[in-house]
């Protein structure tokens, strides 16, 4: 950013009166780049560099920073109802995209407070509208059985953050998890049992997830993937076999399984550092897709 417009930013954050972060979406992390006096007054401290999704996490609660984390990746502008402090606000999220550059870099949150009747009645107006937009987009992202994103919409999101981390190089993990014998399931309760079975377990496996910028998806049939932004092969497997545990400990009967007398998940991990000359998100996935099961 030219140190001119820094300036300026800086000024116009520190005048403004609305709780204020901008913060940086060409790195993995998302660290806040600049925040206001009337944030930290809600934030509770000085949040410069953090990951924005803890952040988030942290003023108001998993779930929703969950579906702010796909706005932002999605690039698109929205709303929440949020209370912080002991006020409730409206928090809008919007891309500043600068000048000659193609990419958005930066995103600007900020929590709106209402001033009247008026206000309030076009901030719900507004966030019924953001709202409709956001449902639209989720409709084509999301796999209609779990609420997970779909396939397409998964490798579009590891596809972006490859190539986030490919400029720091850094590593991405992703974690493949195929429900054991699942055919055998569908084959005692039936199709609408074996959905829900897959609802149970995609909700556990996202409640499992360490940050809001990690994502799972569905793909074909049986499989669940987790896209994980860790450091190590290790870190991974140890978050797969908490995940493996948390499916195991929902206590879901398969008379037929050939490991339990529940569902179980096998899984199998790949971990890569993303360089500019590395190979493509497209390949990493397709190799994990393409390999063995090598722990369960």
């Amino acid at each position: 950013m030219p140190s001119i417009n820094r300036k300026i930013l800086e000024q116009v954050i520190k005048a403004s009166a609305e709780p204020l972060v901008i913060v940086r979406v060409d790195h993995p992390d998302w660290p806040v780049a600049m925040s206001n006096k009337a944030f930290e007054s809600i934030g509770g401290e000085d949040t410069r560099n953090k990951p924005f999704a803890d952040v988030i996490e942290q003023l108001v609660g998993r779930e929703l920073a969950l579906e702010i984390s796909e706005t932002v990746r999605a690039r698109q502008e929205t709303s929440f109802p949020v209370e912080a402090g002991g006020r409730e606000y409206l928090l809008a999220l919007r891309p500043l995209p600068l000048s000659g550059e193609e990419d958005v870099r930066f995103y600007v949150a900020f929590w709106r407070g209402g001033s009247g009747a008026g206000a309030v009645a076009g901030s719900d107006m507004h966030h019924a509208l953001l709202n409709a937009k956001r449902r639209i987009r989720d409709l084509s992202r999301d796999d209609p059985v779990t609420g997970l994103l779909n396939g397409r919409a998964f490798r579009e999101v590891l596809e972006h953050d490859w190539a986030v981390a490919a400029r720091e190089k850094g590593s991405l993990g992703l974690v493949l998890f195929t429900l054991d014998d699942f055919d055998a399931y569908i084959d005692v309760f039936g199709r609408h049992a074996a959905d829900s079975c897959l609802r149970r377990v995609g909700r556990a496996i996202r409640r499992c997830l360490r940050r809001a910028s990690d994502v799972v998806g569905r793909l074909d049939g049986s499989e669940l993937i987790v896209l994980s932004h860790a450091a190590n092969e290790e870190g991974v497997r140890e978050f797969a076999s908490r995940i493996s545990a948390a499916v195991r400990e929902l206590g879901l009967h398969h008379p037929r399984s050939t490991v339990s007398k529940f569902v179980t998940v096998s899984f199998r991990v790949s971990v890569a550092t993303a360089t500019k000359n590395s190979a493509s998100a497209e390949s990493f996935i397709n190799e994990l897709l393409s390999g063995v099961v090598d722990q369960q």
